[in-house]
């Protein structure tokens, strides 16, 4: 399981901070892998409203974003951690929910869905100086349609009133307590899911698609990864744009090595496509072996038909599951 912590707040080790870290370790405590993402320290430029994304699906401005884009749609669960200004988030953290614009756009325009949008879940800390009975109305809004934009829903929120002094937030009576008993319950029903690590050789084509089609159909039940034993740069085009006429969004995965996925995940379950020799084996964990050609460089009539082949055995996969 992977949790996301986007963290808001312009002071690096402010009381935001310290919320959000006690949220994210409780969480690696129970197993789950995590990223903070001081977003305050990240090259994110304000939206333009130019519309491009609108129009071809992507933002043209080249910054930090480019990297936070794969994160958030390989996150089981967003927490955006952020305080309160003038009823809304800061400046910082305002550019990137703005920028999250160009995924809306590949959802509602072009009406692609990335493979966990359906099991995503969002969730929001924050915290305030003043004691205003609406203080974080507006915040919750912007975070609703937010989690939105970025495939996810809105699961809840804590919130903190009075909390302005360095360390309020730690002598607060409840909060930190909250917080860890708050990301226990989010996180458990993700901890329940069986692990399977899908495997071809380069990564950009097979076991993407394999590992997408598992977390479409099954995302609260599989916990699906993919990876290569010669990880491509990058992932394949054609594959894209065969998952896409399935209405699959796969414009924002990355390839990944053998190793790196099992330096964090133990599957219960292998399924191989052409690793060859390269693939690993683990004592006690069960291993198939797809025999689909690599299509590869290949036309992309070959691509659909792997494709559905792919379709077919991983809805058989999840049902016998």
């Amino acid at each position: 399981m992977f949790v996301l912590g986007l963290q808001g707040s312009p002071r690096k080790d402010g009381n935001t901070a310290t919320l959000l870290t006690s949220f994210l370790a409780e969480t690696e405590r129970l197993g789950a892998r995590t990223h903070n993402l001081p977003v305050a320290e990240k090259k994110i430029t304000p939206c333009r409203g130019c519309r491009t994304c609108e129009r071809e699906g992507f933002c043209p401005l080249k910054d930090d974003m480019e990297e936070i884009y794969p994160l958030l749609w390989r996150a089981d669960l967003i927490v955006m951690a952020t305080p309160v200004f003038f009823y809304g988030p800061p400046a910082q953290m305002k550019a990137l929910i703005d920028r999250s614009q160009a995924l809306w756009s590949r959802r509602y325009v072009f009406n692609l869905t990335d493979p966990g949008r359906r099991w995503r879940q969002g969730f929001l800390l924050s915290l305030g100086a003043t004691k205003g009975e609406k203080l974080f109305d507006g915040l919750t809004l912007i975070a609703k349609y937010f989690f939105d934009a970025v495939g996810a829903s809105l699961v809840g929120s804590l919130t903190y009133r009075q909390i302005e002094e360095p360390g309020d937030i730690a002598k607060h009576q409840t909060a930190l307590t909250e917080t860890k008993e708050k990301a226990v319950e989010l996180i458990q029903p993700f901890l329940k899911r069986k692990k399977i690590l899908f495997l071809c050789r380069e990564n950009a084509c097979r076991s993407q698609m394999a590992s997408a089609f598992a977390r479409y159909y099954a995302g609260d039940r599989v916990e699906a990864e993919s990876a290569g034993s010669q990880p491509a740069q990058e992932i394949n085009a054609s594959m894209v744009e065969a998952m896409k006429e399935k209405g699959i969004d796969m414009a924002f995965l990355r390839t990944s090595s053998i190793d790196k996925i099992l330096s964090y995940m133990k599957p219960d379950m292998i399924v191989t496509m052409g690793c060859e020799d390269e693939c690993p084996f683990i004592p006690g964990v069960p291993i198939q072996g797809w025999n689909l050609p690599d299509p590869s460089g290949k036309p992309i009539s070959l691509m659909r038909e792997v494709r559905d082949e792919i379709e077919k055995r991983v809805k058989k996969l999840i049902g016998d599951s």
